[in-house]
């Protein structure tokens, strides 16, 4: 039986049963109490039986009657809003992720299910949507280094005379860059689902160890990073979180001046939110507006244009930045810097055992 089916013989039932009820409270009043200026005779509960009997069975008859029609109306209008979610559904399943419910009424629970429902299918859409996007941008990426691969061959297959070592040299460089591409997209790939194990780790030390492994690129482009903060514990994966940190701290080094550039990285035991740490990176570089900036996390993104440089990366730097960051359930914040530059703002849990004001300042950036 359906639902509305159900509702309906429950409805006539209750309605049923109190008609009994009834029926029965008037069949006792009119034969066991005795009312003032009424006297009754030992057998009149039987003539009374007789008269009461068909004005019972009429009754009854009409209370199973309106039950059943008045339990299918009100069970219809019941379940009117479930016809509109299950229509939606339906167009979700047959790839229709644009349709909404938008439930007119009041604010009951149908209205707030079928809210849900279109706020899930909006994020669902979103999602979708992003995810072509990535894998259409990560086809093209990649296609590149492979059509310049084939390139390259087939000039060396059909000139004799060509430079073999130039040869190697370029496809050496092509399949590096084809091999960091694929890397940061396992990276992407693995931090997105969030199968990593989580442990205690310090962001400070973390940072520390970034700078000293960037530091010869950071000298090639004649750019000095500054580090310092707070002790700043919390709890994720060290790889990834590592990760997330070279990253912020390789797209400050290679977008920056041309000359005399500065990277500052500061880390702090105390978030905007109670119970956060905060990681920061700012760098000089050229001024940057708001609508660019908000962009610089989208996949294969850059704030400049385009080039294939020795240090151009593969445009998913920051991508991998937001996704680790979201894997470990912390807010990043881009905002450009007025005087040139960018500042990026990393906001994760802190560790239960976190002191808000646990350590000492080393070194602050510049104002803004």
């Amino acid at each position: 039986m359906s639902v509305r089916v159900k509702l309906t013989l429950s409805y006539a039932g209750f309605v049923m049963v109190a008609g009994v009820m009834l029926l029965v409270a008037a069949w006792v009043f009119l034969t066991r109490v005795r009312h003032v200026g009424l006297s009754f005779e030992p057998d009149y509960g039987i003539p009374v039986l007789r008269a009461f009997a068909p004005i019972a069975a009429v009754a009854l008859t009409f209370l199973l009657v309106f039950g059943l029609l008045g339990g299918w109306l009100l069970a219809g209008r019941m379940l009117a809003p479930l016809t509109r979610i299950t229509y939606a559904t339906r167009m979700v399943t047959n790839g229709s992720l644009s349709h909404r419910i938008r439930l007119p009424g009041r604010n009951d629970e149908f209205r707030e299910l079928a809210d849900a429902f279109d706020t899930m299918l909006v994020q669902l859409e979103a999602h979708v949507a992003e995810q072509r996007r990535f894998a259409a941008n990560a086809s093209h990426e990649l296609r590149t280094p492979l059509a310049i691969s084939k390139t390259l061959l087939d000039v060396a297959r059909t000139d004799p005379d060509s430079d073999t070592g130039e040869v190697i040299e370029r496809l050496h460089a092509v399949n590096t860059r084809a091999i960091d591409l694929t890397e940061a997209l396992l990276v992407l790939s693995r931090a997105g689902q969030r199968s990593f194990t989580r442990e205690r780790v310090d962001l400070s030390l973390m940072a520390e160890e970034a700078a000293e492994r960037l530091l010869p690129l950071a000298e090639k482009h004649g750019v000095t990073v500054q580090t310092g903060g707070d002790i700043t514990p919390t709890i994720g994966s060290q790889a990834l979180l590592l990760q997330l940190i070279t990253n912020l701290m390789h797209n400050a080094i290679v977008h920056n001046l041309p000359k005399q550039g500065t990277v500052w990285v500061n880390t702090s035991a105390r978030g905007t939110r109670p119970g956060t740490v905060m990681l920061t990176v700012e760098n000089t570089g050229e001024k940057l507006t708001p609508q660019l900036v908000s962009t610089l996390t989208e996949p294969f993104q850059r704030g400049t244009e385009r080039v294939h440089t020795d240090h151009a990366g593969v445009g998913l730097g920051l991508a991998i930045v937001k996704t680790i960051t979201q894997a470990h359930d912390g807010t990043l914040t881009l905002t450009p810097r007025s005087a040139g530059g960018v500042r990026v703002a990393v906001e994760l849990p802190a560790t239960p055992r976190a002191s808000a004001g646990a350590g000492a300042e080393r070194d602050a950036p510049p104002p803004q």
